[in-house]
């Protein structure tokens, strides 16, 4: 298959619509066809151009019948967790341009209001479409404007706190128009856990409850009268056959469904009925993660997001690479540890493949958990465990890791809780673009009293702060990099404990110092090595307490130094580098290398290190500049 994917006749239907009044031209049969056509050609792309797939595919018929019944961009839909909106994408206006999705100066792979008039808000992470569906909502009800608003989430998102508290201020506005999907694919990243799930899946399995729900609101369209036994019913019901209140309507939210997420003309009739009902309203769909992609539906989790593949084989192209991921360095010795020291839990926000916990989960399960995509939840219960004497390792993506610092310095670290914080993906990550990029890590962790900063350069100096980290009674900070590692051998090799806030001078030097955090300090000895310049390389390991004898050493010895980092420089690594030199009497000429003070788009990891000015090449030009 070519790196394109071509305009064949086999598209017919699909290149006839360019932007979403062009559904409604076509018959039910035709949707139903351009619902085949649209799943076939999201799977072409991404097969050659890597994304989050399943999700995608188990909203196609949701997505075509959102917009053959509302009318965007004057109506508003606010799509939760952003890669379930490929269908969405490629009905507004991004048809052709969706064959770039992802890429360097293409398309995002989220919604973003910039991009296009057709993406009401943005969505990079899960859990906030309730509160801005309901922002929304709220001003143009007070701009009288009658539009009708309506908020996808799903994929897992409903774990999330932030989605309640969305749930439960519109709750409490019964004025307002405002539709809830609740897209229940029984799938987040990885299968999910809690009792919410267990509630939706009773929910939806007592046909009593839902059958006389459904007969009555569909009569409500046409006798209006019927709205207030709707009701009353729904009280009754809930109370006698459900033996219990309905989580959605104890909120003040009328609930309806479960209805067949796939079936067309049952989502077509369901969303006209439910344009003419005012107020909260939610509506159960049940989906499939992967529909319609037999290797998909069969592993979800593996078809998130599974990179290259026949698109006719369902083979997935397999990368060769001698070194490990991070991520599975993290996952091995976490498990070696566990073995070793019966206190080590692991916690994860609904990403035990993603971090590689899952290799822990498989040998001790009762040791891992999974709390769904609660991230701020996840930092507050291993302070719980920490608290009686468990070492909990919380692992969550750098990004993520944002919507829980008030956790991190209320419950862990004020009270100087022995929790080791493994952040992923730190750094700059590549196709996820601004959303997902870790960098603001060092920074924003930088300035909180009692935490250690790590940063590994390689597998065996992660496996060692892992182990370093295990030991200590204060709160311990791990972030490193997605991807592949440098190729130092780390499986089975003894563990070393390290000491905490020093450093490593790797390459000795007279004419320029480099001072350098994480895996940085590779690319730093690359460069000084290819340098004409003697240029010494130090590895500071760990940003936070900073090694005061390596910065004086740097002081003493040079008059030009680069600092180099993945991550922000506003408040990163490399300020507190230059304050430190500054406070002890030292003024060399330095030079900081990282990102500069704006969000970094989409592109594969080496073009946007390229870009920010700080890979191989960037440090080259550095050295002799300065």
């Amino acid at each position: 298959m070519s790196d394109k994917v071509n305009a064949t006749e086999e598209y017919r239907l699909l290149r006839s619509v360019n932007r979403p009044e062009d559904l409604k031209s076509l018959s039910r049969e035709q949707l139903r066809s351009y619902s085949e056509e649209l799943r076939r050609y999201i799977v072409e792309c991404c097969a050659v151009n890597p994304g989050h797939l399943g999700s995608s595919l188990g909203t196609v018929e949701l997505t075509v019948a959102l917009h053959y019944v509302y009318d965007m961009p004057e109506d508003r839909i606010v799509w939760d967790v952003g890669h379930q909106a490929y269908a969405h994408k490629i009905i507004t206006e991004r048809r052709d341009a969706f064959r770039n999705n992802r890429t360097r100066g293409g398309i995002s792979g989220f919604p973003r209001m910039e991009e296009s008039r057709y993406d009401s808000f943005g969505a990079g992470h899960a859990s906030v479409s309730i509160s801005a569906a309901f922002g929304i909502a709220k001003a143009l009800e007070m701009q009288a404007k009658r539009r009708h608003v309506v908020a996808i989430i799903g994929d897992g998102a409903l774990t999330g706190g932030l989605a309640f508290e969305g749930f439960n201020n519109a709750g409490a506005s019964p004025e307002t128009d405002l539709l809830v999907i609740l897209n229940d694919n029984e799938m987040s990243i990885d299968k999910p856990s809690g009792a919410l799930d267990r509630y939706l899946v009773h929910m939806s399995t007592s046909r009593w409850y839902n059958n006389l729900k459904t007969t009555l609101w569909r009569g409500l369209a046409v006798v209006p009268p019927l709205h207030r036994l709707v009701r009353k019913a729904g009280n009754a019901v809930k109370q006698g056959l459900l033996q219990n209140s309905n989580l959605f309507e104890s909120l003040n939210f009328r609930y309806f469904g479960p209805v067949d997420g796939h079936n067309i003309d049952e989502l077509i009739r369901t969303f006209t009925a439910l344009k003419e009902i005012g107020g909260p309203k939610l509506l159960h769909i049940k989906t499939k993660k992967g529909k319609g992609y037999a290797p998909a539906e069969a592993d979800p989790a593996v078809w998130h997001a599974p990179g290259r593949f026949d698109a006719a084989t369902g083979e997935r192209v397999k990368s060769n690479y001698a070194a490990a991921r991070y991520q599975d360095v993290f996952g091995e010795t976490l498990l070696d540890l566990a073995r070793e020291d019966e206190r080590i839990v692991g916690v994860t926000p609904a990403m035990p493949s993603g971090c590689s916990m899952n290799i822990v989960m498989r040998e001790l399960p009762e040791r891992c958990f999974d709390v769904g995509i609660a991230e701020g939840h996840a930092v507050t219960f291993s302070a719980g465990m920490a608290a009686v004497g468990s070492r909990p390792f919380c692992n969550i993506y750098s990004s993520f890791m944002q919507r829980a610092y008030d956790n991190v310095i209320h419950d862990v670290a004020l009270q100087r809780l022995p929790v080791v914080l493994c952040l992923d993906r730190a750094g700059i990550v590549g196709e996820d673009g601004a959303t997902h990029h870790g960098a603001f890590d060092l920074a924003y962790f930088g300035c909180v009293p009692n935490v250690v900063v790590a940063a590994p350069r390689n597998e065996l100096m992660l496996r060692q702060m892992m182990y370093t980290a295990s030991r200590a009674d204060y709160p311990t900070v791990i972030r490193y990099p997605r991807g592949i590692g440098e190729g130092v051998e780390w499986r089975g090799v003894a563990f070393e404990e390290l000491t905490v806030g020093r450093g490593e001078r790797l390459k000795e030097g007279s004419e320029v110092a480099i001072v350098a955090v994480g895996t940085m300090a590779n690319v730093a000895l690359r460069a000084a090595e290819r340098s004409s310049r003697s240029v010494a390389v130090y590895d500071l390991r760990y940003a936070k307490p900073l090694d005061e004898a390596l910065l004086r050493e740097v002081g003493e010895k040079f008059q030009r130094v680069i600092t180099i980092e993945d991550g922000i420089i506003r408040g990163g690594v490399g300020e507190a580098v230059v304050a430190h030199l500054g406070r002890e009497g030292y003024a060399p000429r330095v030079r900081t290398l990282g990102i500069d003070d704006r969000f970094v788009e989409q592109g594969r990891p080496a073009e946007l290190y390229a870009e920010c000015g700080y890979d191989e090449e960037a440090l080259l030009r550095a050295i002799e500049e300065i």
